[in-house]
């Protein structure tokens, strides 16, 4: 709860430091004394957003200061401590403002963003205002009204659990989708590339040797004469002239042999003669076995060359060199693998996240349950604190209807609608269709009463949530609010009497003017300075009369 607010430089206040006790305060005074300036103050140092405004003209900066027992805020204390801000039982929240609009936020001494000083506040304090019955029309105000006065924690744990896990699956999904996804069609045209590069043998050595082919075939007749020729020239055994090359060599050898021993120039030649008839029989033999293999049938040539030509083809339709094709084969073959087994995870990704979020929508009925019979036993309640509020006879609903084919989210499958009736015989609608503000500020303030007792160690601020309403119906206001202090901490700034009698303490706030400035000044009211306050409160101007009434209705209320 909020025990000190210091206040420094911002708007009309030069400087100020108030104590604030454990039960339910009263905050009154004259109207434009100054008392919304607590408010304001308190929900900028809870992370509202700020501005240059703010700083007392003339001052360089604003500074506000804050510090809560948060001793008994369980929620809170594991907060700062996920946080790795210092947690105990006390809190300092701080925050400046300088003239030029920029602010810093700190918590327990730490710098920290307005974000992370929004968090937290939301834990320490409940600012409720003239305009909240405005919040019923968000969702999610709904929900964390619904929910948090609920006692279905473990199916709400459930239904968020099983939400994170199917997410968490479909986004893989959407991911490999993105990624790896290829169209039917373009799967059966990219295995049909591959077929057709398929039929060949596409290594650097194959194609090598089919290109020779061609050329040996291309050559025919002509190649096959040369051979033979050749041979014939070189080998008279081969058929050719009994002097042929070997002939001759043989010849000229067996004259110089009887001489090598004379000279050394002789004995060299002799020795390459030699070697040189050796090669020319070799050379025969090498012709004669290409001879063998020369191939000069039509039809093998047909075919060594049509192959060439598709070959020639793919590449100009791959657009690479006929040597680059089976680098082609391979990054097709890569792909079409890859689609395979995309669709192979994909399958089982698809199987895992429609068994997720069966999980999930079993999860969000169950919550539903419990959730729509709650709902229903909250309606009743408001329903009878809207009689004790001056509306006999008005209704409130809270309709939650359950929607299995909506997308998933975290609070499940549910939708919330609030109907009201402020009068007898009306069938319930929508909220906002009510007329009368003072009849929406009396409907807030029932679902707030019949939604509390789960948030003690939050301090609950209402400002002016008792507006437009008077009579027994503002005495009814006062009893609620002392009860929603609860053993914890309310605040409430009010103008009626009937609702400040309620409290347990009383602030005042009062707005002094000086020769070149203002100030606003607040004191904790004793028990006779109280009965002027309150006597002013009644009639606008002291006498005896109205301080009587007023002891009257503190004796009536409880609080001396």
């Amino acid at each position: 709860m909020l025990k000190h607010l210091h206040i420094s430089n911002f708007a009309i206040v030069p400087s100020l430091e108030l104590d604030f006790l454990p039960g339910f305060t009263a905050v009154t005074g004259e109207t434009g004394a100054g008392k919304s300036i607590l408010i304001d103050a308190l929900g900028l140092l809870l992370g509202e957003r700020s501005d240059a405004n703010w700083v007392r003209p003339g001052e360089e900066r604003a500074e506000l200061t804050a510090e809560f027992d948060i001793g008994g805020n369980v929620a809170a204390q594991a907060w700062l401590t996920d946080a790795d801000l210092e947690a105990g039982e006390r809190c300092l929240l701080r925050r400046t403002i300088n003239n030029s609009g920029r602010s810093r936020a700190f918590i327990n001494g730490s710098p920290v963003t307005v974000a992370q000083l929004q968090t937290l506040g939301g834990l320490l304090v409940e600012i409720h205002g003239q305009n909240e019955h405005l919040q019923l029309t968000s969702a999610a105000a709904l929900f964390r009204l619904l929910d948090d006065s609920g006692d279905y924690r473990d199916e709400l744990d459930a239904v968020g659990k099983r939400h994170a896990e199917w997410k968490a699956a479909q986004d893989e999904l959407d991911t490999l989708e993105g990624q790896t996804a290829v169209p039917a069609a373009e799967l059966e045209f990219l295995k049909f590339q591959l077929d057709e590069l398929g039929q060949f043998d596409l290594g650097t050595e194959a194609i090598a040797e089919l290109q020779t082919e061609h050329e040996r075939l291309a050559a025919g007749d002509a190649l096959l004469d040369a051979v033979s020729d050749s041979m014939e020239r070189l080998d008279p055994e081969s058929g050719g002239d009994a002097d042929g090359v070997h002939g001759g060599l043989n010849q000229v050898l067996a004259k110089l042999r009887s001489f090598e021993h004379l000279d050394k120039d002789i004995a060299a030649s002799c020795q390459m003669l030699a070697e040189a008839s050796v090669n020319t029989i070799e050379a025969v033999t090498a012709l004669r076995a290409a001879r063998e293999r020369i191939d000069i049938d039509p039809a093998r040539f047909a075919a060594v060359d049509d192959s060439l030509a598709r070959l020639s083809g793919l590449a100009r339709k791959h657009g690479v060199a006929m040597e680059s094709l089976a680098a082609v084969r391979d990054a097709l073959a890569a792909r079409v693998e890859a689609a395979g087994s995309a669709a192979e995870r994909r399958d089982e990704l698809q199987a895992r996240t429609k068994a997720l979020l069966d999980n999930y929508r079993r999860a969000a009925r169950a919550l539903h349950d419990k959730r729509s019979a709650h709902a229903h036993k909250l309606a009743q309640r408001v329903t009878r604190l809207l009689s004790d509020l001056g509306m006999a006879g008005g209704r409130f609903e809270l309709e939650v209807s359950h929607d299995a084919q909506r997308a998933p989210g975290r609070r499940g499958d549910d939708r919330l609608q609030v109907l009201v009736s402020a009068n007898p015989g009306l069938p319930p609608g929508p909220l906002a269709k009510i007329a009368s503000g003072g009849e929406l500020s009396r409907v807030s303030l029932a679902i707030k009463a019949a939604a509390s007792g789960r948030h003690e160690a939050m301090t609950q601020v209402f400002d002016e949530v008792d507006a437009g309403i008077g009579g027994d119906t503002a005495n009814t206001v006062g009893r609620l609010l002392q009860r929603l202090a609860g053993s914890g901490q309310a605040l409430c700034v009010t103008h009626l009497a009937q609702v400040a009698v309620c409290a347990t303490h009383q602030l005042q706030v009062s707005k002094a003017a000086g020769a070149d400035s203002t100030r606003v000044e607040t004191r904790l009211l004793g028990a006779e300075e109280r009965v002027d306050e309150v006597a002013r409160m009644l009639s606008g101007r002291l006498s005896e009369q109205s301080r009587a009434h007023a002891r009257e209705l503190l004796q009536a209320s409880g609080p001396a």
